[in-house]
Order: C-alpha cells, then sequence, then structure tokens
C-alpha cells in the first residue's frame, strides 16, 4: 500500500502569505520595540524546534518499545524533524539580537554581581554560539541517519534498516537527553540569569514531546479527513489520546513539583522567577497555563468515548497548541521584555513561523511515501484493535 502526500497550490499561497505576515512584522517591529521583537523571534523558533524535538522523540520511543500500533503514522513526525536545519539557522540569527534578550551579555553590568559571577565563565557569546552548532549538529546528524534507514527500508524491505533505526533511536535519546537539556538552560533558563532550576530543563523535554503528540494527532486526523490514512480507526485515536493524557500527567507533575518546592522553601533566590510570574496581568496566563495544558485535556479525556472522537481529539491538540505557546510566553517574556504584552508583534510573528514551519513540514511530507509500506509492522498498524 502505498499513498503520496502532495501539496496543494491553496497551502502553498497560505504559507506564503503567513510567512510574509512573519517578515513584515519583524522587520517593523526592530524599529518598534526590538526586544520585543528578538524576544517573540526566540518565542516562535523554540516553539516550533520543541515540537520537532518531541516529534523524533517520539520516533525513537517506537522504535525502542516496537511498538505496532503507531507504525502507519510515523512520516508525520518524521517530516516535522525537516524544521531542524532552519531552526538552527535561525537561532543563529537570534544571537544579533542576544543584547535585548539576555542580561548575561552585558557582563559590565554583572562584573560585581557575586550571585552570577561563577556563571559568567560559561555563558560568553562564542561559547553559547559553539553549543548551538554542537547541539544542531547532533540532532540533524542523528536524524538524518533515521530518515535515511526509513527510506531505504521503503525501498529494500527486510529487518536491517528496523534494527538500524532502532539503535539511531537510543542513541539520539541519549544525546537529547544532554544536549536538549543544556540548550534549553542556554536559550530559556538563563534569560533569568539569576534563577535556576534542577527539573526546568526535563519539564521542557516532557512539554517537547507532549505538545508534539498532540501536534501529530492533529494532522493524522486532518489527513484522514482529506483521505489518507484510509485504516485509521478508533482504537488508534484511543491510543494517541492516551498519550496526550498520560503526558499532561507527567507534564502538569514536573510543572507543579518545581513550584511547589519553591512555594515552600520560600527562598527569594528561587521563588523570584514566580512572584512577577504571578502579579498583574501575568497572573492570567500562570493559571490560563495550567487550564490549557492539564485541566481540560485531562477532564475531556477521561471518558473513553472521547478518547475515540475525531472532534474532540482535534479540539484538544488544538488547545494544547496554544497551551504551549502560553507556556513558553510565561518562560521568556517576563525575563527579557519585562512587560506584559500581547498585540500585532505576537500574532504576526507566530503566523510567520506558523507558515515557515507548516511549508518545511509539508515539503518534507511529500518526498517519501505516505504509507511506510515495507515497515515489519505496518500490517499490525492497520488492522490496530485493542
Amino acid at each position: 500500500m502505498e499513498e503520496q502526500y502532495t501539496i496543494s497550490e491553496k497551502l502553498k499561497k497560505i504559507t506564503y502569505v503567513l510567512m510574509g505576515i512573519g517578515a513584515l512584522t519583524f522587520s517593523v517591529g526592530l524599529f518598534l520595540n526590538p526586544a520585543q521583537s528578538w524576544a517573540n523571534f526566540l518565542l516562535n523558533n523554540y516553539y516550533f524546534l520543541s515540537l520537532s524535538i518531541g516529534a523524533i522523540f517520539f520516533i525513537a520511543i517506537q522504535y525502542i518499545t516496537q511498538s505496532g500500533w503507531s507504525a502507519m503514522f510515523k512520516r508525520i513526525p518524521e517530516a516535522m524533524g525537516g524544521y531542524f536545519p532552519v531552526a538552527a539557522v535561525a537561532m543563529l540569527i537570534l544571537m544579533l539580537g542576544s543584547h535585548s534578550i539576555y542580561h548575561w551579555t552585558h557582563s559590565e553590568q554583572l562584573a560585581d554581581d557575586t550571585a552570577v559571577a561563577h556563571k559568567l565563565n560559561y555563558f560568553t557569546i562564542p561559547f553559547f554560539i559553539i553549543r548551538i552548532i554542537l547541539f544542531f549538529a547532533a540532532w540533524i546528524y542523528l536524524f538524518s541517519l533515521l530518515r535515511k534507514e526509513s527510506i531505504k527500508e521503503d525501498l529494500n524491505g527486510g529487518l536491517e534498516s528496523f534494527h538500524k533505526s532502532e539503535f539511531y533511536s537510543k542513541v539520539f535519546i541519549f544525546v537529547l537527553a544532554l544536549t536538549f537539556s543544556l540548550g534549553t538552560i542556554d536559550w530559556i533558563m538563563s534569560i533569568d540569569i539569576h534563577w535556576y532550576s534542577t527539573i526546568f530543563a526535563v519539564t521542557n523535554l516532557v512539554s517537547a514531546f507532549y505538545h508534539a503528540s498532540a501536534f501529530i494527532t492533529l494532522v493524522v486526523i486532518l489527513l484522514n479527513e482529506k483521505g489518507f490514512f484510509k485504516f485509521l480507526n478508533k482504537d488508534h485515536l484511543h491510543d494517541f489520546s492516551k498519550y496526550i493524557y498520560i503526558l499532561g500527567i507527567i507534564w502538569v507533575y514536573f510543572w507543579f513539583s518545581q513550584y511547589l518546592l519553591m512555594w515552600y522553601a520560600n527562598i527569594p533566590e528561587e521563588t523570584i522567577y514566580y512572584v512577577k510570574r504571578v502579579q498583574g496581568n501575568w497572573k492570567i496566563l500562570f493559571y490560563l497555563n495550567i487550564l490549557l495544558n492539564w485541566a481540560i485535556p485531562f477532564i475531556v479525556l477521561l471518558p473513553n468515548k472521547a478518547c475515540k472522537n475525531k472532534t474532540v481529539l482535534k479540539t484538544i491538540c488544538l488547545i494544547l497548541i496554544i497551551g504551549q505557546w502560553v507556556d513558553l510566553y510565561l518562560q521568556i517574556m517576563p525575563g527579557s521584555v519585562g512587560e506584559f504584552h500581547l498585540g500585532i508583534i505576537e500574532l504576526g510573528m507566530f503566523l510567520g513561523f506558523l507558515g515557515l514551519f507548516i511549508f518545511i513540514f509539508a515539503k518534507t511530507l511529500r518526498k517519501a511515501s505516505l504509507i511506510p509500506k515495507n515497515h515489519p509492522y505496518l500490517e499490525e498498524s492497520m488492522y490496530h484493535h485493542i
């Protein structure tokens, strides 16, 4: 069985328009409010990078656990990995605006700050750039190995490519545990240079896996409604929803653990991070974050009947897509821009990066058969039944 995805002219035009809106918004924003524009540049690039990381993590988990139910859909997360090179270039471009985002780049102001003096040998622009290159080189290389074996499997069949993919998946998860943790500390946690959390990085890794699973689910359903994935059934939907449901519980566990420990200890160096985020307009987003990323999915997906309903699942996935943006907005904006602001720059730049991500995703998706026809678990996936 073979299905080939093609990009419609309508979708191309939509992505061009969205990218145009994003480019125009960013250009104008650099003149009106450079700090806000660069912070949104980081927010949106990290947002879609996080989805890509989570997607390849999803693939790796399927290989390592030898899961059969998901084999039919693996081209979706593979296509999301196509954003890695674009994200790498964007992160390097971000260095042009690093002075507007990261307080540690103002070394002259921190010279006598004993609280962060020990961090400044690590947080230097040259070393920061080197780490960006190393992290992305590792991700792109390992993803290319997985993708190469996936395409080779389509051509040759057999189990050789499957076993290689399983091995590469183990390596990828090991490398990712280190590199994405350090990357998250670099790009997000170091914005609040005086603050630290020992579980911040793992919380964001769980978030990447969580929201990527929601994005994969949404795309699978949308493509099914367009005539693809004809073998998609309610048991597939049930498994997708359980991934989302369980990861939502894990996400809120780490989020609440971080918050509760700092609230209970009440140490100024730790509570400074949350004090600002539970005051003023930030407070609305603080509680909205929990509502969108945990409470609503948890309650709605609790009944088995809801887990197998396409409309319900699509709605939850869209809520989570918004929820991740709210979560990252709260992580980035208070420490970089400092003032609460939701307006044209936020909307325009999100639409621009969304258009870019969809364009790259669609281009990658069309390069291979939508159904991995020689995957050893393909038949099990097609006729999956709980």
